[in-house]
């Protein structure tokens, strides 16, 4: 097998970080190559069509787009902004509990007061809270490098029922409960998604990685889209180059993974190349849980309904920690979900976290669950859904294993306690020069404002070391 081509960077995976850091490599005059093992670039980030419904396949929105956010200033660093047409929708996030039904507007202040005027005995509680979350102080947050979100929350508030309103959306979006997740991970995603949430792409999701990876192109870069990662190659402790493809050797100075951590270290290095050490963390780490995602083609909206475009939360029960632990049993009556109506369609997403299971579970219920689905929204939020329904489908974990390779179809990559957050050798390895990850395997953040940081970040590490390329990032 001959070398058919040389780069200065192979990223292998076009996920959203992927393509940050490619673009940010290529614009500074970088060689880069971009493999891809799926037929569209955007890893959770896509969208497909059933039956003339256009749905986002598992990312549904985005936050960091105000004016000094890292999702904004990246976008305006690689002049993507033309390509898009951003959309904010307020309410961006709207929970529905017992006695309570909370909104997260555009306007903080007015989320603010609407949280005062249900919880007036917390009224300075939640100033101090929000303050921390959009400024926070530099001193708390070395003090909460141990601390869970839970700590935080204690911090501030006293009401039990407020706490689980205010951590609700995290439960869903990092897969933990409050007592379990890291304060500095839900601290940023509330700062993120929350505070600074609710943008959208025009079109569907999908349009923002096919601008990304346009505009890698238009740099110079060289996308290849159903070509798949084979090994990466090393040699005295150095990276040389992957094989990718057909068995297409390329050599190349860094490679960067924008994939599965495990599927990095076991299968395109090999366990024989790491250390024992790092082979025990591999194996002791836990990945986060993945999602069941609800697909529904509808006849009309329902007529109780939230402004399409907001993420809807139902939350049954005060005890975030038992609605954890009934994820593990798929028992819907506990159940943490969440829906959006799609922007300007007649289509309903729905979302719950699940653990991994086998095909074969999944293949003997996955039309059990998809059922339970429906019922519970029912129940929950919107009665008489079932008779609007034209069209169902469903994502379930091995769904996004196959299009992602993510290691027991993780929605978040590795799950987001304290003590597996910010690891260095998941950020870039000590032990091999060259080789770099990003994305939300690398322990820097999730979703989507948390993968751009990654793969700004990355791009700006190796930018930083060689000397070859001088532009700024």
């Amino acid at each position: 097998m001959a070398s058919k081509d040389s780069y200065d960077a192979v990223i292998i995976g076009a996920g959203i970080g992927g393509l940050v850091c490619g673009s940010y490599l290529a614009k500074a005059g970088m060689k880069v190559l971009i493999a891809e093992q799926h037929f569209k670039p955007g890893g959770y980030c896509t969208s497909f069509i059933r039956q003339g419904f256009t749905f986002d396949a598992a990312a549904h929105s985005f936050g960091g787009y105000r004016k000094d956010g890292i999702v904004r200033k990246v976008f305006t660093d690689l002049g993507i902004e033309n390509k898009l047409h951003v959309i904010r929708y307020d309410p961006s996030d709207v929970i529905v509990a017992p006695g309570y039904r909370v909104s997260f507007y555009s306007n903080l202040d007015q989320t603010i007061n609407d949280l005062q005027r249900q919880f007036p005995d917390e009224r300075v509680g939640i100033i101090d809270f929000f303050n921390f979350i959009i400024k926070p102080d530099p001193k708390i947050f070395i003090r909460m490098r141990n601390w869970t979100f839970q700590n935080l929350l204690d911090n501030y508030f006293k009401n039990v029922k407020l706490k689980s309103i205010i951590s609700f959306p995290l439960l869903g979006n990092v897969a933990l409960p409050p007592s379990l997740m890291s304060a500095l991970i839900g601290s940023k995603i509330y700062r993120e998604f929350l505070v600074d949430g609710g943008y959208y792409p025009k079109g569907g999701m999908q349009a923002l990685p096919d601008a990304l990876a346009e505009r890698f192109k238009e740099f110079g870069g060289d996308l290849r889209l159903a070509c798949s990662a084979k090994k990466i190659i090393i040699k005295d402790g150095m990276v040389t180059g992957v094989i990718i493809g057909q068995h297409d050797i390329i050599s190349s100075q860094y490679v960067i993974s924008n994939c599965d951590s495990r599927q990095t270290f076991l299968k395109l290095l090999g366990s024989n190349k790491i250390s024992k050490d790092l082979l025990s963390t591999l194996n002791h780490l836990v990945p986060s849980h993945s999602i069941f995602i609800l697909y529904l083609g509808l006849k009309q909206l329902p007529d109780d309904l939230a402004k399409p475009g907001a993420n809807i939360w139902s939350l049954t029960n005060y005890d975030l920690d038992s609605t954890y632990g009934s994820l593990h049993e798929l028992n819907f009556d506990n159940a943490c979900i969440m829906v959006r109506f799609m922007p300007n369609q007649k289509a309903l997403l729905g979302f719950v976290n699940v653990p991994y299971k086998t095909k074969r579970f999944w293949d003997i219920n996955k039309e059990n669950v998809l059922a339970s689905f429906i019922k519970k929204i029912e129940q929950s939020l919107f009665p008489g859904l079932s008779q609007l329904i034209i069209f169902k489908g469903a994502s379930t974990p091995h769904t996004l294993y196959r299009y992602t390779l993510n290691y027991k179809g993780a929605a978040y990559g590795w799950a987001s306690t304290p003590s597996q957050v910010g690891l260095l050798d998941f950020i870039k390895p000590s032990f091999i020069q060259g080789l770099y990850f990003t994305g939300h395997w690398s322990t820097q953040g999730i979703g989507i404002p948390g993968v751009i940081y990654s793969g700004q970040d990355t791009a700006s590490t190796i930018l930083r070391k060689d000397y070859r390329h001088k532009r700024k990032v």
